[in-house]
């Protein structure tokens, strides 16, 4: 089955690409499974001297195993790998974190523009919100997985017998460190460097293999308290956080241990509209932490906020007996279309 459906999307790659007029592509590519699988495949269906992966270089917020895991990868697959840089996410965090408007404006505008009249091709899926358009190609974009689920991306990956690496700060999703700032970055060199330096701290003094391991940058704009997620916990995590706390840009660290709650501010189009308020909690932020969390919500009254921040973080004292009366997926309408732009 996985037989054929690899040599159904190789026919449908090689044909979008003999349409669109230029042999020559490229490729999205982020070192991770979706942008892997999509270049294996379309290696395979055009040749590889057809082939380029361009690979977007975030600054500080790019980690040094990425870079790493991105050439070996490229080598292993027998393709070109360009690096392009672009700091635009300044910008964007200037008005709160928003992923989604990262990788729109950021990665992809990049790679574009680089590309010029070549194709781009992705790795967005039916996991993703692209996918959930049903758009295959689109403004010089295509998505040959673009119905797929990640099980089914996954066995493709199995088929070619292709081993990834992982930069290491989360086993489903990994990407660049600024997603762990989670507030308004005004001055890049005390939010953006306290969340660059804190997490590539971590990264050096863990195993490579870590189910969790990162530090989100919270509190108010004149304070950076660093969380630390390590799940499962280390021995040496007592010295991680004293090397961490060392750091002129950090305030105060708390090693995420116990369950936590954490204070958020939202703009309104989110903090009025439950769905988003649920997707951020339980789809964004919960599997980025090695505890439970509970938010306390509070509308913004900021107009320069666009999605949410953190202010402050505390230890969630009645979690057992609180968590027996959580919301579960099923207590909200989750087929209406969230406003949250950081999904």
């Amino acid at each position: 089955m996985i037989e054929k459906l690899v040599e159904d999307l190789k026919s449908d790659i090689k044909n979008t690409i003999e349409s669109y007029g230029n042999k020559q592509v490229i490729v999205a590519f982020s070192g991770g499974l979706d942008s892997t699988v999509a270049s294996l495949l379309t290696r395979d269906a055009i040749g590889a001297k057809n082939v380029e992966l361009v690979n977007v270089v975030y600054g500080p917020f790019t980690y040094k195993r990425s870079i790493e895991i991105v050439k070996k990868s490229a080598s292993k697959m027998g393709l070109k790998v360009t690096f392009v840089e672009s700091l635009k996410q300044k910008e964007i965090w200037r008005f709160g974190p928003s992923c989604n408007m990262c990788t729109k404006i950021v990665k992809m505008n990049t790679v574009k523009n680089y590309a010029k009249d070549r194709l781009v091709i992705t790795g967005s899926n039916s996991s993703d919100s692209w996918g959930k358009t049903g758009l295959k190609l689109f403004n010089g974009m295509y998505a040959p997985l673009g119905d797929l689920d990640k099980k089914t991306i996954w066995k493709i990956l199995e088929f070619y017998s292709f081993t990834l690496e992982r930069i290491g700060e989360h086993a489903e999703r990994e990407g660049c460190k600024l997603k762990h700032l989670l507030k308004i970055m005004t001055n890049l060199d005390y939010h953006g460097k306290a969340v660059s330096l804190a997490n590539e701290i971590l990264l050096e003094n863990l195993p490579k293999n870590m189910e969790i391991a990162n530090v989100k940058i919270v509190g108010p704009l004149s304070k950076n308290i660093a969380i630390i997620n390590v799940k499962p916990l280390v021995d040496n995590i007592d010295e991680i956080a004293k090397k961490i706390e060392k750091l002129d840009v950090i305030d105060e660290v708390i090693i995420a241990k116990k369950p936590l709650i954490l204070k958020v501010i939202a703009n309104p189009s989110i903090y009025r509209v439950e769905e988003s308020k649920y997707w951020i909690h339980i789809g964004k932020l919960q599997p980025e932490f090695a505890v439970p969390i509970k938010i306390e919500w509070k509308e913004s009254k900021n107009n320069k906020l666009r999605t949410i921040q953190v202010v402050g973080v505390e230890e969630w004292k009645n979690y057992q007996e609180e968590s027996k009366n959580l919301k579960k997926p099923s207590d909200i309408n989750l087929n209406q279309k969230s406003s949250c732009s950081l999904l």
